[in-house]
C-alpha cells in the first residue's frame, strides 16, 4: 500500500492535501483544521481572518501588473463527511485519514477520503503559497460545516469580501463547468411510542442490511443504488403482518446527505415461527439480489438470533412507523425538463434511529425548482402526519440559477479549449453547492464551480483520479492569468 501521496504531481497541491488528511475535520468538529488554516495564512504574511461562524478568509494581493483585474474568490469547505465501513476501527475526531495510491486513484483505507472538498482547499492553499503564479487580487474563502447544514455559508457576512468572481472548487468531474445547483431542506419526523413487555415464548432476531454502496444523496441519487432503510422496512411490513414481528430496536443510516448503506433492526417473533422466519429472510435476500444485483453486488440481508430485549414498541405505533417509512417517497422524484440527464427533484430517506420512547426519521429533500421543493415538503408532511408523527422542516437553502451569459464562463470555456483542445461541458448539479447561499449574500458575484474527478463521495469508496488533479491545477492557474480587467 503506497501512502506517499505527497510525491504525486502537481506536488504543490498534493502536499497540502496530504496535510489535510492528517488533521481530523469531520463536520461539527473543525477546531483543529480552522486553527491550522489560520496559522497557514499567517505564516505566509497574508491577512487572515476567522469569522464568528468559523469561516477562514485569507487575502493575497495581485501579482505586479495584475492589479487591475477583477478580484477572484477561491472557495472550498473545510469539513468532510465521516463515513467508514462497519469493520473499520477509526475515530474521525482524533484519527488521521489513511490515504493511499491505488493504481490511477487515491483512496482511503476503509473510510471517506476527504477529497470532497480537500482537493479544492489544497488547490487554494497552493495558490496562496505560490511565488511565481500570475493572478489578480485573490481572496480564499474556506467555509465551515458545509456537509451538515452549510453553517459557514449561512453565516457569511456581506462586508468581508470584495471580489467579483467566485470559483467554487467543490465539483467532482474534471472537464465540466457547473453553473447551477439544487436547493434543499431537512425533514424530520418523530414517532412517539409506548414500551411494552415482550410477548411470551418469543425469539429475538437481529436483521442486518449490509454491503450497499451508498454515496452522495444528490450526485448519486439517479444511479439506482439501494437504500438500506427502504430495504429494511419493506421486509418489516411483511414480517409484522405474517410473523407478528415486534420491533425492539432500529438504526439505519448515519448522515442526511449520504445514501444509507446499512440498517440494523432487532425484532421478536413467536418462537414457533423461527424456521419460517429464517426462510423468509433468505428468500427476501434472493429477491433483493435479483432486483439490485447489477448495482449492489455486495448486498446482503441476513438475520441472527440475539438475546431477548427489554421491551418492544406498542403495536399501533409500530404499524404507523413501518407503513410510513415503506410508503415514504425516496430517490428521484422528477428529472429536469430543461437540462438532459439532470435530476430536478429528489429525496433521500437517510436515517431511522430509535431513542428513548421515540423513533426519529431524517430525510434530505432537494430540488432546483423552488416550487417543486415546496411541493415535496408538503408531500412528506402529508405522509408522516397521516401516520401520526410530529413533522418539522429546517435548514432550507436556495438553489443557484444558471447564468449562461456569465463572463467568467466564457473565459473558462476559452481557456480550457486553448489548453486541452475542446470546450468543457456546461452543467448544473443535483447537489447543494454553497454557491446558492453565497450568491445571495454577494449578488454581484459571477460564479463557476469546477474540480477534479472524484467518485463515490460521502462513502468509504471515495477516490480521486490522480491525472485529473494535474489538469484541474493547470486549468486553475491559466484561468487566474486570464481573468478580465475590471
Amino acid at each position: 500500500m503506497n501512502k506517499d501521496i505527497s510525491s504525486l504531481k502537481p506536488a504543490e497541491v498534493w502536499k497540502h492535501f496530504y496535510s489535510l488528511t492528517q488533521i481530523p475535520r469531520p463536520s461539527k468538529h473543525e477546531d483543529a483544521i480552522q486553527d491550522f488554516m489560520m496559522k497557514f495564512g499567517q505564516s505566509l504574511g497574508l491577512e487572515t481572518i476567522q469569522d464568528e461562524t468559523g469561516n477562514i478568509i485569507i487575502k493575497k494581493p495581485a501579482t505586479p501588473g495584475m492589479e487591475n483585474r477583477k478580484g477572484v474568490v477561491l472557495q472550498g469547505h473545510l469539513d468532510m463527511v465521516p463515513q467508514k465501513n462497519s469493520d473499520k476501527v477509526h475515530n474521525f475526531v482524533t484519527d488521521p485519514i489513511e490515504a493511499y495510491i491505488d493504481g490511477d486513484w487515491v483512496t482511503a483505507n476503509g473510510t471517506t477520503l476527504g477529497a470532497d472538498n480537500g482537493m479544492g482547499v489544497a488547490a487554494a492553499m497552493a495558490v496562496l503559497e505560490s511565488k511565481d503564479l500570475v493572478h489578480g487580487p485573490i481572496e480564499a474563502l474556506f467555509t465551515a460545516d458545509e456537509e451538515t447544514g452549510m453553517t459557514g455559508a449561512f453565516g457569511l457576512k456581506g462586508d468581508v469580501l470584495s471580489g467579483d468572481i467566485l470559483l467554487n472548487m467543490d465539483s467532482e468531474d474534471e472537464g465540466e463547468l457547473y453553473i447551477g445547483c439544487a436547493g434543499g431542506i431537512d425533514a424530520t419526523a418523530r414517532f412517539n411510542f409506548r414500551k411494552e413487555q415482550i410477548p411470551a415464548d418469543s425469539a429475538a432476531y437481529k436483521l442486518i442490511v449490509k454491503g450497499l454502496r451508498g454515496g452522495h444523496s444528490g450526485m448519486d441519487i439517479p444511479l439506482g443504488r439501494g437504500n438500506s432503510n427502504k430495504i429494511m422496512f419493506r421486509f418489516l411490513k411483511d414480517a409484522t403482518k405474517n410473523f407478528d414481528a415486534r420491533i425492539a430496536h432500529v438504526v439505519g443510516g448515519s448522515l442526511r446527505n449520504a445514501i444509507p448503506r446499512e440498517a440494523f433492526v432487532t425484532v421478536t417473533i413467536p418462537a414457533n415461527l423461527s424456521a419460517q422466519f429464517e426462510a423468509a429472510v433468505a428468500e427476501y435476500e434472493k429477491i433483493l439480489k435479483n432486483e439490485l444485483g447489477s448495482v449492489e453486488a455486495d448486498l446482503s440481508f441476513t438475520c441472527k438470533t440475539t438475546e431477548t430485549t427489554e421491551f418492544v414498541m406498542d403495536k399501533a405505533s409500530q404499524k404507523s412507523l413501518v407503513y410510513a417509512i415503506y410508503g415514504c417517497p425516496n430517490g428521484v422524484i422528477r428529472m429536469s425538463a430543461d437540462m438532459e440527464g439532470l435530476v430536478e427533484t429528489s429525496t433521500n430517506l437517510a436515517i431511522v434511529k430509535m431513542n428513548d420512547g421515540f423513533v426519529e426519521v431524517q430525510c434530505l429533500l432537494r430540488s432546483s425548482v423552488e416550487s417543486a421543493k415546496t411541493d415535496l415538503v408538503e408531500m412528506m408532511d402529508s405522509v408522516f402526519q397521516l401516520a401520526g408523527a410530529d413533522v418539522s422542516f429546517a435548514g432550507g437553502y436556495p438553489g443557484w440559477k444558471p447564468n449562461p451569459k456569465s463572463e467568467i464562463l466564457e473565459t473558462m470555456k476559452a481557456v480550457y479549449n486553448t489548453i486541452f483542445g475542446r470546450i468543457p461541458e456546461i452543467k448544473a448539479v443535483h447537489a447543494g453547492l454553497e454557491c446558492g447561499l453565497l450568491g445571495a449574500v454577494y449578488p454581484n458575484w459571477d460564479m463557476i464551480s469546477f474540480g477534479p474527478t472524484i467518485r463515490s463521495p460521502h462513502s468509504p469508496d471515495e477516490k480521486v483520479l490522480i491525472a485529473s488533479v494535474d489538469k484541474f491545477w493547470i486549468y486553475l492557474v491559466e484561468t487566474l492569468k486570464n481573468v478580465a480587467v475590471k
